[in-house]
């Protein structure tokens, strides 16, 4: 059952980092994880998760079996979580509302020991950003809904109790309803080109300028200015 057991702390490190103690302990799937406060959250590429006490949702969430597709239906679960406000997924990992982040997914585990842990770090009642990220962030309260963490947290479980379980095709086509980069001129490492969909394991379409369709798999996308 999605959610239980479910440990809270009202100041942890990385609710990952916890989840993944929880994981090599034995924990059951659907074991949840949620914190008021982080010290040490982190996101991809190793950037932290910063967030004021009672602001947003923290929460990892232990996944026994392991399908393919894990990180496509753990967006689409956050998408769908966040409704009746229209939300989007920017590849790879993160979700916009209105062309700003308002949510990470950060998925760490053992594929071998067939075990993932799916963090998540949304904003719910956070006004003020760090400058750095002022232009690009924005949170539930900011797109004009009002909610708490508490009433996010159980929308987000039961979304996620969904998706995760889900047939590929159906997780496929509610993260391509959702892609905020398709026809998007995006660049990245090693180059650029016009973001064309997903394939079906999960992996970013581009077409480049000499007419070539690439497929990257991980990495950081950047939109052109």
């Amino acid at each position: 059952m999605i959610g239980v057991p479910h440990v809270h702390h009202r100041l942890t490190d990385s609710t990952n980092a916890r989840a993944r103690e929880l994981a090599i302990g034995g924990a059951p799937h659907g074991t949840l994880v949620t914190a008021d406060e982080q010290s040490a959250g982190r996101g991809r590429q190793g950037r932290s998760w910063s967030a004021a006490p009672g602001e947003a949702l923290l929460m990892s969430l232990l996944v026994r079996g392991v399908r393919p597709l894990l990180p496509l239906a753990a967006a689409v679960a956050v998408c769908e979580a966040l409704a009746p406000l229209d939300a989007a997924i920017k590849w790879p990992n993160d979700v916009w509302i209105e062309r700003r982040k308002v949510a990470g997914i950060l998925l760490e585990g053992r594929p071998q020991e067939g075990w993932a842990v799916v963090g998540v770090g949304l904003n719910v009642r956070t006004r003020e950003f760090p400058p750095e990220i002022r232009d690009t962030a924005t949170s539930l309260a900011l797109a004009g809904q009002e909610t708490t963490v508490a009433a996010v947290r159980d929308a987000l479980v039961e979304a996620l109790h969904h998706w995760i379980e889900a047939p590929g095709d159906e997780v496929l086509s509610a993260w391509r309803a959702r892609d905020a980069l398709r026809g998007e001129h995006i660049r990245w490492a090693s180059g650029e080109g016009t973001a064309a969909g997903i394939s079906d394991s999960g992996a970013l379409l581009v077409e480049t300028p000499a007419g070539a369709r690439v497929e990257l798999d991980a990495g950081e996308v950047h939109l052109s200015l």
